[in-house]
């Protein structure tokens, strides 16, 4: 395998899919012949993707801070679900 999984074999060897992403680096798994998604190790995914601030820090620096919203929200109880 070179790290490149159709969806239906990935499905089936879920396991060895995370063991190949720790060990070799990312895998790539395809839906109909197309890259759809790549799996990475948690290391990994943390050294390329940094976080900067907080949740508070980044509702602050959104440029619909201050926005005055108006909101509805409906007074009954419970609401329509179709199953």
């Amino acid at each position: 395998m070179d790290g490149v999984w159709p969806v239906a074999e990935a499905k089936a060897k879920f396991s060895e899919l995370i063991k190949r992403a720790r060990r070799d680096g990312p895998q790539t798994i395809t839906r109909k012949g197309k890259r759809t998604v790549v799996v990475v190790s948690a290391d990994e995914w943390s050294r390329k993707s940094p976080r900067v601030g907080n949740l508070a820090e980044f509702f602050a620096a959104s440029p619909l801070h201050g926005v005055k919203l108006k909101i509805r929200r409906s007074k009954s109880r419970t609401r329509p679900v179709s199953l």
